[in-house]
């Protein structure tokens, strides 16, 4: 049947309507790009209504009209909400805010943020290896509970788990258990309160690294997150890759030695074997029975010959992995973070040593760098992606 008029059929005025609508508050969730950091301090810069018709393309009397309906809606904030195109529009703080969820094998990360996906507040806990997906979403709703502004609606939910994620559910149990068989995104919207989206961590992180990071400005890079696990997030031509399945970029499950140590996955000679925390405190723990990761960190900054072969043996096999990586996607930029990235380049230079030993000569000097980020990657991408999932039209 013919579609009625007003309705939001695809060519209808109304269809038009709301994607001009989406158009002008993708834009303004940008932030001027190229100055929005989330890890600054103060309120993005806002668009004057000359440079949304310019970004968008759109007729400034479009515009005009645009931001007078976001106006009175209370999604966008304008001088004394009106229309006028010299204005300079922003979204408004009043519009909610979205939250990240951060879960490690032993972490959990929680992050309010903007519509824009600037961080407001964060914090980080301990958890115990073993907890179950319950009790860990209960507490990131404490935790949000806690930090949200009051007042605010909860938009959007953005979350990393540190396992493969098909469709929302972790099929591997013996990577993240407490999570096994469970759809991830349902389970968490009922407990949290608010639509989620769930993302690999490692994804999350190269999401960030992209965006705001180092790899900001390139079309293409890889974040590697070396933490209990390896798991790389790609980036190609501006967009995370996730293959056919979802399960793209699980460079800690490549093969260097089949009879190599056994591996948590059942496999044996896992890149994940020599390179993980795990790994690399199993490797000294005959001479140091207790110690950290930041304890081996300190020992190998100030001279011990143990723990400084221990991170060397660590980045030769990471650089190992990175050739792999570079030889199939070419990518601009290798970003690496994770607990391990804390050894700086005590294990970034073995990495670049291993990556050229390996590597074709054409990519063999790819950069490898730090990450900008941190430990916080991870929960920065997934503030970013709830706010790029939010949805703010007007009816």
């Amino acid at each position: 049947m013919p579609s009625a008029p007003g309705d939001s059929a695809p060519g209808s005025p109304a269809s038009l309507r709301t994607a001009n609508q989406q158009r002008v508050l993708d834009v303004l969730r940008t932030a001027a790009p190229g100055t929005h950091d989330p890890d600054a301090g103060g309120r993005p810069a806002a668009f004057t209504q000359a440079e949304l018709a310019r970004e968008t393309g759109l007729a400034r009397a479009t515009i005009s009209n645009i931001v007078r309906e976001l106006s009175a809606a209370g999604l966008v904030d304008s001088e004394a909400g009106s229309g006028r195109r010299g204005s300079a529009v922003s979204i408004s703080p009043a519009a909610g805010v979205v939250a990240g969820v951060d879960f490690g094998h032993s972490h959990l990360a929680v992050a309010i943020g903007d519509l824009t996906g600037h961080v407001l507040a964060e914090e980080r806990r301990n958890l115990a290896t073993a907890l179950e997906h319950e009790e860990a979403l209960e507490l990131a709703a404490e935790l949000i509970d806690s930090m949200r502004p009051t007042g605010s609606a909860l938009r959007h939910i953005g979350m990393g788990l540190p396992a493969p994620v098909t469709d929302d559910v972790i099929r591997t149990p013996a990577i993240f258990p407490g999570w096994r068989d469970v759809d991830a995104a349902s389970a968490a919207a009922e407990v949290l309160g608010a639509p989620v989206d769930v993302e690999n961590d490692a994804n999350l992180g190269a999401l960030a690294e992209h965006r705001c990071g180092v790899g900001r400005g390139q079309d293409s890079s890889v974040f590697v997150k070396i933490s209990s696990g390896v798991g790389a997030g790609i980036i190609i031509n501006n967009k995370l890759f996730h293959g056919s399945g979802g399960t793209a970029g699980e460079i800690g499950h490549l093969t260097l030695d089949e009879q190599g140590p056994m591996c948590r996955c059942g496999s044996r000679g896992c890149l994940e074997a020599y390179t993980s925390v795990g790994a690399v405190t199993a490797m000294i723990a005959s001479q140091y029975p207790h110690a950290s990761l930041d304890d081996i960190v300190r020992a190998a900054d100030d001279g011990d010959v143990s723990t400084r072969r221990a991170l060397e043996d660590a980045g030769l096999h990471l650089g190992w992995g990175l050739a792999t990586i570079v030889n199939l996607l070419n990518p601009s930029v290798i970003v690496v973070g994770g607990d391990m990235a804390r050894a700086g380049e005590l294990l970034l230079e073995p990495a670049r040593i291993g990556l050229r030993r390996h590597a074709l000569d054409a990519v063999a000097q790819t950069p490898v760098l730090a990450s900008a980020l941190g430990e916080r990657a991870s929960l920065v991408g997934a503030v970013l992606l709830a706010a790029e999932r939010t949805e703010l039209l007007v009816a």
